[in-house]
């Protein structure tokens, strides 16, 4: 054996046992389980806790950095002054299983100065839901009317169509109510069946949205004023949103063939960074590769601090287009991303997103 050999097995003996050294002489939590079942539970018993102990065998004090759990369902309590060795400590899960029903299955991450560093710990159990009160079937309250929501969707409706939509409501109040409707637009009109609710009875509003009528295009709210007993309260209040798309599906082959193509030769404009106060401009080009005229039907930013100014809202077969856009930065900081919608007459792809992002630093201080 060649005397660099010798030495590469002596060095490689000597690390070895150094290892297993500090390893022997490493904290150690010896847990008697590191798993608990609740088994069945009712949600109304809430919170729910189980304190995993640990003891120190090893020959250094246990010192605990960290302990996180795999949801905020769940809140970790642990032995916050080192553990000698000999000593008890403990880790604490409590589960909270209020709105949770069902089977769970959650993890508990300690950090500390062991070997390995980290330990995981698991809590299970089956939650039993609790019946649901008026006030959780209907959590919205108007003088005594009972709403599921606030907010009516209709999701998507196309510029042709006559859709309706219902939401379920509730007379808590021991008095007979009838409900009302102010600054109703011309396209929505709102029904309630039966007209008047008698105590503790089930109702439903009935709402119809007339998308010829509306005139626009894209996401669009309305806000509506509630009315019980024809009194307004401050904050009774429903908004009615929809998703307006123009209808292509009559569109013969030939039409489809011969349709406008929209193209922008960028869609992500990153102005990098910005002192607060400053304005950042850019303009997207927009091609038209179809057949026949593109009509820019609408262009909406997701914050007012971005300006649009199309130069055309038609743009001719083979031709192109800009879309200035100039983004302040009065009051921001840190990153931002905003979005522009276009929307178009392109049956392929009418609804374009453009983005907008940087990043804003306060000024300099001298």
């Amino acid at each position: 054996m060649s005397r660099k050999v010798f030495y590469l097995l002596v060095v490689a003996i000597l690390g070895s046992t150094f290892s297993v050294s500090a390893q022997d002489t490493a904290p150690v939590m010896k847990f008697d389980s590191k798993e608990y079942d609740f088994k069945t539970f009712k949600e109304e018993d809430g919170l729910t806790s189980y304190s995993f102990e640990f003891i120190n065998t090893g020959s250094q004090p246990v010192i605990i950095n960290q302990v996180r759990s795999s949801c905020g369902c769940t809140s970790p309590e642990w032995s916050k002054q080192p553990i000698a060795p000999g000593q008890k400590g403990f880790v604490k899960a409590t589960y909270d299983p209020k709105n949770r029903p069902g089977p769970f299955n959650k993890s508990i991450t300690i950090t500390a100065n062991t070997n390995p560093a980290i330990t995981i710990l698991r809590i299970s159990g089956t939650v039993i839901a609790r019946e649901k009160t008026v006030a959780d079937l209907y959590p919205r309250e108007m003088n005594g009317l009972r709403l599921q929501n606030n907010h009516l969707s209709f999701t998507k409706v196309k510029n042709t169509d006559v859709k309706e939509a219902t939401m379920d409501v509730y007379n808590d109040s021991d008095q007979p109510i009838s409900i009302g409707f102010k600054r109703v637009p011309a396209h929505l009109s709102l029904k309630m069946v039966p007209e008047n609710l008698q105590p503790k009875q089930k109702g439903q509003i009935v709402a119809t949205y007339d998308a010829s009528k509306k005139n626009d295009w894209g996401f669009v709210i309305d806000y509506l004023d509630v009315l019980v007993n024809q009194e307004f309260k401050s904050g009774n209040r429903l908004t009615v949103s929809a998703n307006l798309v123009e209808d292509f599906s009559s569109l013969s082959k030939t039409e489809l063939a011969n349709s406008p193509k929209v193209e922008f030769v960028n869609d992500v404009f990153d102005f990098g960074e910005i002192t607060q106060g400053e304005n950042a401009e850019y303009t997207f080009t927009m091609k038209n590769l179809g057949k026949s005229d593109l009509i820019i039907r609408k262009t909406k930013a997701s914050c007012g601090c971005t300006a649009i100014a199309p130069s055309t809202k038609i743009i001719k077969a083979g031709e192109a287009s800009e879309i200035k856009v100039v983004f302040n930065s009065r009051g921001k900081r840190g990153r931002q991303n905003k979005m522009i919608t276009v929307i178009t007459n392109d049956p392929v792809d009418s609804e374009v997103k453009l983005r907008v992002s940087g990043n804003v630093v306060m000024p300099k201080t001298n």
